[in-house]
């Protein structure tokens, strides 16, 4: 069997910045700190930094007097963070950069008199943090159809922002819809999207010209890792979203030569190599790196945690 490996694949700068702010945080104040949300949608890494000493709170009233608290890596809305600054609780913002990056593009075309659209999926951290980043109505939408719901004026001058797990391609289409109906609207240039993102979702575009089937390792709640497994069912390759190797079912690849293999920014690395030797037991592997994009990104962290 070939396994056909994804370059790149697995963790991004954002969640490689958001996990060592945990873990410098629990070296240098000690055990517990406190997380309000996963940090990064996936148990396996929540679940190492719960052992480390770190506790995972939704809510911010669930957090004692004088606790460290860290955000997560989705972003969270400003009642969030006045709610830790009433309680003068010391706060460590792991929000990625690129989502950050999305606020302030939003705030900024408010102020500009523009009235905001986002497009992304409702309910998800990082589409919630954003919209209460925002000091005016945001109206979320997701698709096409939605773009033809909206109760706006065409001549209104209008602004969009995406979640950052949405690539280009997810949003080329709705973005289109918008500038077809609107007079006035604006937003990011495409280079401004998640880089993460796009990458991984153009390798597995590439890898399903190789593969028989495809297995995208990360959480059923992670936004990119869903989308990644969609690619590979919209290209026609029989496409698996799995947790990490107990999920492997060895019936998928029944009469499957190559066997393509990737992973959602938030897996880490270890993962894969266990989905690996679950391969190996089912028979002779052989390991094919892709060619493909080699990230070298990293973000800053915390002032007061970069020693």
């Amino acid at each position: 069997m070939r396994v056909i490996l994804a370059q790149p694949r697995g963790f991004c700068a954002g969640v490689v910045r958001a996990i060592e702010i945990v873990e410098r945080a629990l070296d240098k104040y000690q055990a517990p700190v406190y997380v309000r949300h996963e940090i990064v949608h996936n148990r396996h890494v929540v679940d190492s930094l719960k052992a480390k000493g770190a506790i995972f709170i939704e809510e911010i009233d669930q957090a004692p007097d004088g606790a460290h608290l860290v955000f997560s890596a989705h972003g969270v809305a400003k009642s969030v963070f006045n709610a830790a600054a009433a309680r003068g609780l010391p706060v460590l913002d792991a929000t990625c950069p690129l989502v950050s990056k999305v606020h302030t593009q939003a705030k900024r075309y408010v102020r500009h008199g523009r009235s905001m659209i986002l497009i992304g999926h409702a309910g998800h951290p990082e589409v919630e943090g954003t919209i209460g980043q925002i000091d005016a109505p945001v109206h979320l939408i997701s698709t096409v159809a939605d773009v033809a719901a909206l109760d706006i004026p065409a001549d209104r001058p209008l602004a969009y922002v995406t979640q950052t797990t949405l690539s280009v391609d997810d949003t080329k289409a709705v973005i289109v819809a918008l500038k077809a109906r609107f007079t006035d609207i604006v937003g990011p240039d495409t280079t401004d999207i998640c880089y993460a993102t796009q990458h991984r979702q153009t390798a597995v575009r590439d890898m399903c010209r190789m593969a028989d089937v495809i297995l995208v390792v990360g959480a059923k709640n992670s936004s990119n890792s869903n989308r990644l497994c969609e690619i590979g069912l919209e290209e026609g390759i029989p496409s698996y979203l799995i947790a990490d190797a107990t999920a492997l079912d060895p019936e998928w690849l029944i009469g499957k030569e190559a066997v393509g293999l990737t992973a959602g920014a938030s897996a880490p690395e270890e993962l894969i190599l266990e989905v690996i030797e679950a391969l190996r037991k089912l028979g002779p592997v052989t390991v094919e790196p892709m060619d493909g994009v080699k990230e070298d990104i990293e973000f800053r962290l915390p002032a007061e945690l970069r020693t």
